[in-house]
């Protein structure tokens, strides 16, 4: 990190995020006491992964999308099995559902614990990682591995392994897990339940700034449950919209910061995905123990303090727990674990919730199942310009701070999104005179 002052000025400039996902940079300039500049920038090399699927076959976007990301690998494989299904006329119900939406679960436990324990909660602290949080409070942080550890059981038992899952393809599962076996998790599930409701008013006693933003909130929202791995598009400025009709209103472009796409509503409009969009668009679908754990922290739909999602991101947890538990004790193994189908030519759209907040797929196939184009939009590459957004009302409501403090402020800033930095910079366009 390095920090220059100059007279009458004063810029922040942190080389390398830490405690993130991928590889980015923060920059600000301040002159005159004034905010001239701000920027995330995101230098991760893309990795062209929209070009990868061009001539592949309709089966392979699970296993290949999955690799875009190590934590939240489902939200890839989920939403490209309902684009490809969607381009093919055929929906998925029933006992395959409950169990897409069973995986789903263990992903959202072992990211949400994952950042609220290990990269987000020492910043509340004033301490550098989570080593140093293990010191002052050993308790927290092995609640926070054990919770993460049976996340990623779940994950390995329904879907095979707990990094990059296999067992997951176009139209279900190549198998079902046994009831038995999902039920030997139970345990440890509810235990973790417990642990999951003490970490929501753990957190909410933190001290958190005084920050308000005003952006759309974009999340998916179903009318059966808290939407995770199915729903319709809805913002709080009032937009309701299929997959198919938001990719078709949302604009992205390249800036020169960032080897992510930047989307953007109408070609204009800020808007952020995540936790605190998906709280504040389903607060009556929350589960009953999230619901009441909601309202003992003192959090309420229409919290519009980023610095706050860490309590969103709890609450989710308990959600996440509540729903696995409820979906393993009334677990009935599909017979067949998947839809068999002929893949048709047309265009297709998917859209599910990552931790991180809403991804969206759209495949186009021929009528062998070629994948002739595809386009994947990760959270990340929605939120950056919400964040920066973040940054500048952060710097604005603290430039008399000393320097470290206020970089440090910036820094949680960024990490409030738990922005996934290497899952945003995945698409670059190459044009090649020759």
């Amino acid at each position: 990190m390095k920090n220059i002052e100059e007279t009458g000025s004063r810029t922040i400039d942190v080389h390398g995020l830490a405690r993130v996902e991928g590889e980015g940079a923060l920059h600000v300039r301040i002159e005159s006491g004034e905010l001239q500049h701000v920027e995330l920038e995101i230098f991760e090399p893309p990795r062209f992964f929209e070009a990868f699927l061009r001539g592949r076959s309709f089966e392979e976007p699970p296993d290949i999308t999955a690799r875009i990301c190590g934590i939240c690998p489902v939200a890839y494989q989920m939403s490209a099995c309902l684009a490809i299904e969607d381009a093919s006329g055929v929906e998925v119900s029933g006992e395959i559902q409950d169990l897409r939406r069973l995986l789903y679960c263990g992903e959202w436990i072992q990211s949400h614990v994952l950042h609220v324990f290990l990269l987000h909660a020492p910043d509340f602290f004033g301490l550098e990682d989570a080593v140093d949080l293990a010191k002052i409070d050993k308790n927290a942080v092995e609640r926070g591995l054990f919770m993460k550890k049976v996340g990623n059981k779940l994950m390995e038992v329904v879907g095979g392994r707990a990094i990059h899952p296999v067992n997951v393809k176009v139209g279900g599962f190549y198998s079902a897990p046994k009831k038995k076996e999902l039920e030997l998790l139970l345990d440890d599930l509810k235990k973790s339940l417990d642990y999951a409701l003490w970490a929501v008013d753990w957190v909410s006693k933190f001290e958190f700034p005084d920050v308000e933003t005003s952006y759309p909130l974009v999340a998916l929202i179903n009318e059966s449950n808290y939407p995770i791995e199915s729903g319709v598009i809805a913002s709080t400025s009032g937009l309701e919209l299929s997959p198919k009709e938001f990719l078709d209103t949302i604009v992205e472009s390249h800036v020169a910061r960032s080897s992510a796409l930047h989307a953007k509503l109408y070609d204009q409009d800020v808007y952020l995905t995540g936790p605190m969009a998906r709280f504040n668009l389903n607060y009556e679908r929350l589960t009953p123990m999230a619901k009441q754990a909601a309202i003992s922290s003192g959090i309420e739909a229409g919290c519009r303090n980023p610095f706050k999602t860490i309590i969103m991101r709890t609450i989710e947890t308990v959600v996440a727990f509540e729903e696995a538990i409820r979906l393993i004790e009334n677990y009935t193994p599909p017979n067949p674990s998947y839809i068999d189908f002929k893949p048709k030519a047309g265009m297709g759209y998917g859209a599910t919730e990552a931790p991180r907040g809403l991804i969206l797929h759209r495949y186009e196939l021929d009528s062998e199942g070629i994948i002739k184009q595809a386009q994947i939009v990760p959270p990340t590459s929605q939120n950056q310009a919400a964040i920066e957004e973040d940054l500048k009302k952060v710097v604005e409501a603290n430039i008399g701070l000393e320097l470290e403090d206020l970089t440090k402020y910036c820094e949680t800033a960024i990490r409030n999104h738990d922005p996934c930095i290497s899952c945003s910079a995945h698409f670059l366009d190459v044009d090649i005179d020759s």
